[in-house]
């Protein structure tokens, strides 16, 4: 039996592991729970899996939560901590029981709990991508320090770390990511000006929350994954490339030093890869259907276009230069899609505003988490200031 905290409860990572734990309850059981504000999913989840602590990151929310489990009659006498705020997340990403961590808050709200749970020695599931991508030589070196394994969530890099099992590291010639496009893909640039969030929003293969839909719509997030790949598998950037591949079958591949590619595929579906982190190194019978390639027919292939898709190369271009970086990257991308989704720029202007928040920045070096957070609160700042001058 492992006990699990789920950071980032009430989302789409949050949701599926939950939907996991509901279909084995011999292996897993809930302990700590945390969400931003949505205090009624949350409501809805402590009354069905019980945990000892839970924290929202918004205090009004935690309040209105623990006013309403006090006139709860099954939760009345329910012993559970209601925390709120980073400092209560952070005290359910440590809890003494926890086994596994699953990192599954969206953006950089994950940084400090993720960091917290790896220097209280829990073994982490990462779903979310922004830890690494703002500090990721940082959190692999606490990773380090403390003999606590990182296990990816995204199929992307959950593909990568299965095609290298069993296999020595130095014989990797490269890693290749797969990228499904987005809705966009076959868009010209010149009829983008005018998609709207609900078109953008509309992913052909999986179903995710509206911050990483926009980031595939702009191919921001598999820029975030080359970063992120990157610090997992200490394999330099010029070795990690992107392709297309509509079909979404193939989840990412590892090419060795003798021309052999090794790739994992199945059907697209998250259960697969957060399935193999919860319970590894062991396998879940999970009842997913067959993957029948007589139906699938073809695996299609392409390269990217960093025209269509500039973001992709600012990620490659602020892992390369390193530093802070890729903070601001993050940062800067955080800001323009939150501005988007709220109409207030339109979708091409994205990529824009992370150009103008890039340009205007001097990359220092990272030593400290401080270092990082300041670099974030710059990009913000920055990314902020240009939305209100180049706004609608």
């Amino acid at each position: 039996m492992k006990n699990l905290v789920l950071l980032g409860s009430t989302g789409s990572i949050g949701t599926n592991t939950l939907r996991l734990a509901t279909d084995f309850p011999d292996r897993f059981r809930v302990v700590g729970l945390t969400a931003g504000s949505n205090s009624d999913k949350l409501l809805a989840q402590i009354r069905r899996f019980r945990p000892r602590c839970v924290a929202l990151a918004d205090a009004a929310a935690a309040e209105r939560l623990r006013r309403r489990c006090g006139r709860q009659p099954d939760l009345r006498n329910l012993e559970i901590e209601i925390l709120s705020g980073t400092e209560g997340l952070v005290r359910v990403a440590t809890l003494e029981e926890a086994d596994l961590v699953v990192s599954a808050i969206v953006g950089s709200a994950g940084l400090l709990p993720t960091f917290a749970a790896i220097g209280a020695k829990k073994t982490i599931a990462l779903a979310n991508k922004e830890p690494l991508v703002m500090a990721g030589s940082i959190l692999q070196q606490e990773a380090q320090r403390q003999g606590i394994t990182l296990l990816p969530v995204d199929s992307e890099h959950s593909a990568i770390f299965q095609s290298m099992s069993g296999q020595r590291r130095r014989d990797v010639r490269r890693l290749i990511l797969t990228a499904s496009g987005g809705p966009l893909l076959d868009l010209p640039i010149g009829k983008r000006r005018t998609i709207k969030p609900a078109q953008a929003l509309k992913h052909p293969t999986w179903r995710m929350g509206s911050k990483i839909s926009i980031d595939s719509a702009t191919l921001m997030n598999k820029g975030l994954e080359v970063i992120e790949a990157r610090w997992l598998f200490d394999i330099p950037p010029d070795r990690i490339d992107v392709v297309i591949h509509r079909q979404s079958i193939v989840h990412s591949m590892v090419e060795y030093l003798d021309g052999s590619v090794i790739a994992q595929m199945g059907v697209p579906d998250m259960r697969g890869p957060l399935g193999y982190a919860l319970n590894y190194p062991e396998r879940l019978p999970l009842g997913l259907p067959s993957l029948e390639l007589t139906k699938v027919k073809a695996l299609t292939f392409e390269p990217p276009d960093l025209k269509k898709f500039p973001c992709l190369g600012y990620a490659y271009e602020a892992i390369k230069i390193g530093g802070s970086l890729p903070a601001v990257l993050n940062a800067a991308n955080e800001v323009a899609v939150r501005a988007y989704l709220e109409d207030r720029i339109g979708f091409l202007e994205i990529a824009r505003l992370i150009r103008k928040t890039m340009d205007a920045h001097v990359p220092q070096a990272v030593k400290s988490l401080e270092d990082v957070l300041e670099a974030d609160r710059w990009g913000r700042e920055k990314a902020a200031k240009a939305v209100k001058e180049d706004g609608r």
